[in-house]
């Protein structure tokens, strides 16, 4: 396939808009995956494998924002983090072995059931009650070793996924798992793109143009929600949007409208 000059103009508007998106709230992924697939005509592996330099990109501005503005507290959340990255290990060397068609149908349905944990009793996400009693930690370990083996496998939804877990168990405010979700994201992305391309799933070209805008959307939305008072209000009015236009997406319901 020849790509012509719009498709790269396509890619950089849509690459920022999903790094926004991934930052306050999860799931951009399906716009960048499906950029990457359907407009550039990628593999579906190659997708996976170059989408992950944007991913890296905009979550280690977005962290760094965050962090400098106070937001990412990195002794209470060191636990999740490297049970998260454990877990992405895992599942980034199941991807570069499987097709992730099959994930991508219980993606779906993961989707649906996440709608309605977000729409019911909001106030949950919005001003989450302070956690009293101690974790137990073995539900979380498995917990957040299986986010990061989703995280490593696929990507796509993870930030939605992760921020559940975060807000509705750990009882984090949505702003500060954002932060935690952010920089836990950074790193084991940096992992899974070496060993992506050690097995020769990127193309840098396209992964680095997009990581452009993804950097810039990432960077942009975590100043703004960093200084916002209303930010875990709009975090999960987002959060709302994005599950459902994923679900829209993911069930082929917007060809009703065309």
């Amino acid at each position: 396939m020849e790509l012509e000059w719009y498709h790269f103009a396509i890619a950089i508007l849509g690459s920022t808009f999903a790094g926004g998106i991934n930052t306050l709230a999860g799931n951009g992924s399906i716009i960048t995956l499906s950029i990457l697939t359907e407009l550039l005509g990628l593999p579906g592996n190659m997708a996976n494998g170059t989408n992950r330099i944007g991913v890296f990109t905009q979550s280690t501005a977005g962290a760094w924002v965050f962090y400098r503005n106070g937001r990412l507290d990195f002794s209470k959340s060191r636990y999740y983090i490297l049970l998260t990255i454990l877990g992405s290990i895992a599942g980034v060397i199941v991807a570069t072995q499987i097709s992730n068609e099959a994930f991508r149908n219980v993606f779906r349905f993961l989707m649906i059931v996440m709608l309605v944990v977000i729409l019911v009793n909001p106030k949950r996400w919005i001003k989450p009650t302070e956690n009293t009693t101690p974790q137990n930690w073995w539900i979380l370990t498995p917990v957040y070793l299986a986010l990061g083996f989703y995280g490593g496998f696929i990507q796509m939804g993870m930030g939605v996924v992760f921020l559940a877990v975060m807000v509705l168990y750990s009882k984090y405010k949505l702003l500060e798992a954002n932060a935690v979700k952010a920089f836990v994201i950074a790193i084991y992305t940096f992992i899974v793109i070496l060993i992506f391309h050690w097995q020769g799933l990127i193309d840098w070209k396209i992964g680095l143009l997009m990581a452009v805008g993804q950097t810039a959307g990432g960077y942009l939305m975590a100043r703004i929600a960093s200084i916002s008072e209303k930010a875990n209000i709009w975090a999960h009015r987002l959060l709302v949007v994005t599950v459902l236009l994923a679900i829209f997406k993911l069930f082929n319901l917007h060809t009703l409208f065309l």
